[in-house]
């Protein structure tokens, strides 16, 4: 691993992943309100833009999305064929199909594959924040607050008008306004303005956030009740708060070269963290198709059968990394690797801005 990478974000991304995991595996409602890993990993994103739009703008994004799609083609090399195969009653026509290429819009799937495709939604959002990238740097740069309240303000409007888009470009239009601000936000961190913000500000703006988001779920509750994630506006600020406290302050991470299982796992996770992505949700879903097959039930402690489980997808999504995995070297334009895991370096000490080349996730 390269030395001068952040390994703050390094490691916010590491656990914003395995909670993307943890929720899938065991769909509590807690896990969400945890962390919030989406509006945490697009925060991440918009910071490690900015540098190399200062670089070059065009070549920054074309590399960016460079580094994102090889993952989500070989995805489409293996599912759409086992999809048509498997049966897909509802197959759309082959131009839509095109999405699985340039997924501008939510790839389709068949129901067989949409433990994969259900998960695509956000390399469609992150797909278009880049894109809007140049727009939205040069805009902050302007004005600044107006930029960082830009997407909630429509996605306020679009709450209060829904049918402004149809239902598959308004669901990428609210996904992309949902997660602009911390995107944006993101942005704010690299140009070192949320450090210049006294911390009882932000204290008091990301409590705001937290509790305004929990008491809109509250007070609106859904079909299932009490609802944060079904509540884009909510859980947009919600995010908000979280991303706020996150990237105002740049703890010193020099205590995680120290812990080397630790450091070991959040640099795999940063090397593979597009096909960990891609993948865990099919792992699950495999996992569980063999639940019954194998019998778990049996198991005589309580809960130790989920467990298992749970160890099985693990295993099953490990084999997807070490046999995917190197897409992610070869669409970095690194010599292509079947481990995961690099050599150990020393981490520079932390500092008021990111300074690492993004990884394929972020």
């Amino acid at each position: 691993m390269q030395p001068d990478r952040d390994r703050y974000f390094d490691t916010l991304r590491a656990v914003a992943i395995v909670r993307v995991i943890l929720f899938h595996a065991f769909p509590f409602a807690a896990l969400e309100l945890i962390f919030p890993s989406m509006g945490v990993m697009f925060a991440l994103g918009g910071s490690l833009m900015v540098r190399s739009l200062d670089r070059n703008a065009p070549r920054a994004v074309v590399n960016r999305i460079r580094r994102l799609l090889p993952a989500l083609w070989v995805m489409a090399l293996i599912l759409v064929p086992v999809m048509l195969h498997h049966g897909w009653s509802d197959r759309p026509s082959w131009p839509r199909l095109l999405l699985w290429i340039i997924p501008i819009a939510d790839p389709p799937a068949s129901e067989f594959g949409w433990s994969a495709a259900g998960v695509l939604w956000y390399l469609v959002t992150y797909l278009w924040l880049v894109l809007l990238s140049p727009l939205l740097l040069r805009l902050y740069r302007r004005w600044n607050l107006p930029t960082v309240l830009l997407p909630l303000f429509g996605l306020l409007l679009l709450t209060a008008y829904p049918a402004t888009f149809g239902d598959t470009a308004g669901w990428v239009v609210q996904n992309v306004l949902a997660y602009g601000t911390c995107w944006v936000l993101g942005m704010a961190h690299r140009e070192g303005d949320l450090a210049k913000l006294k911390p009882a500000l932000v204290i008091g703006i990301a409590l705001a956030c937290v509790t305004g988001g929990l008491g809109w779920a509250y007070t609106h509750p859904g079909e299932n009740g009490v609802d944060l994630t079904g509540l884009p506006v909510a859980y947009a600020i919600y995010s908000i708060g979280f991303v706020l406290a996150l990237l105002r302050w740049s703890p010193s991470m020099a205590w995680l070269g120290r812990v080397r299982p630790v450091d070991g796992f959040v640099s795999m996770v940063n090397n593979r963290a597009v096909t960990v992505y891609l993948w865990h949700n099919v792992a699950i879903t495999f996992a569980v198709a063999l639940f019954d097959p194998l019998k778990l039930w049996r198991i005589p402690t309580q809960g130790l059968e989920y467990l298992a489980d749970f160890s099985l997808a693990m295993a099953a999504l490990a084999v997807a990394v070490l046999a995917l995995g190197w897409v992610e070297d070869l669409a970095a334009r690194r010599r292509p690797r079947i481990s995961p895991f690099v050599k150990r370096v020393g981490y520079p000490p932390a500092r008021g801005r990111a300074s690492v080349p993004v990884t394929a996730a972020g």
